[in-house]
């Protein structure tokens, strides 16, 4: 009985029993079900969904620009501020020097304190333009946000329903209105805890006009 062998190649036939077998099928029928699935098979909800997705993408990028906008301009009022405290500590400082060396400078105090005043005020002015820039930029980033996340829900509500899902179906955010009628509610508090920063310059601005008198004639 002659037996003729193949040199360097090795034929090794796979056994599937019928549990196998059924599984395999099972697994094929189970993706072929699936939303993403039919979603790839409809012109319309595929196009929708890549639409999102680009627009999921351009929400996260302006997000983190007006992130980056905020740190920058919180930096900005933080060396505004601490020029303000500084340019008063050697305002004070060269006031009182000069006062002890001028026995005149009773009857013109009023001088340095308009030459404070006026350098406070354009300071002040300067923080709150920059609060006003912060605060738009943050309700801008908050809108953002909450746009955001009613896109990732339609999103992942596509995804999960797949050829069911409503083409029609827009994101909408319902807690806009909400926090809406709060804010206006708070409408006095909000606007103080925003604008704490310019109610304290002004309060040591305010103190100027009792600083100079006594310091000049002390």
């Amino acid at each position: 009985m002659a037996e003729v062998k193949d040199a360097g190649h090795h034929l090794e036939e796979i056994l599937v029993d019928g549990d196998h077998q059924k599984q395999i099928i099972s697994t094929i029928a189970a993706i072929q079900d699936h939303p993403l699935m039919e979603i790839s098979e409809s012109p319309g909800h595929l196009l929708l969904l890549k639409l999102w997705q680009r627009e999921e993408d351009l929400f996260g990028r302006r997000i983190a620009r007006k992130e980056t906008r905020m740190d920058t301009l919180r930096r900005e009022i933080f060396q505004i501020c601490l020029f303000f405290f500084m340019f008063q500590g050697f305002f004070s400082t060269i006031l009182f020097t000069s006062s002890e060396n001028n026995a005149n400078s009773c009857q013109k105090w009023w001088i340095p304190m308009l030459v404070s005043l006026s350098s406070c005020c354009m300071m002040i002015l300067l923080v709150e333009m920059k609060l006003c820039r912060y605060w738009k930029v943050y309700g801008q980033l908050q809108r953002e946000r909450t746009d955001s996340r009613a896109l990732t829900r339609c999103i992942q509500e596509l995804r999960m329903k797949g050829a069911s899902f409503d083409l029609s179906k827009e994101p909408v955010n319902g807690n806009r209105i909400k926090s809406s009628s709060v804010e206006i509610r708070w409408k006095p508090l909000t606007w103080c805890r925003r604008y704490l920063i310019t109610i304290c310059l002004v309060c040591v601005m305010g103190l100027a006009v009792p600083v100079c008198r006594f310091v000049s004639c002390a």
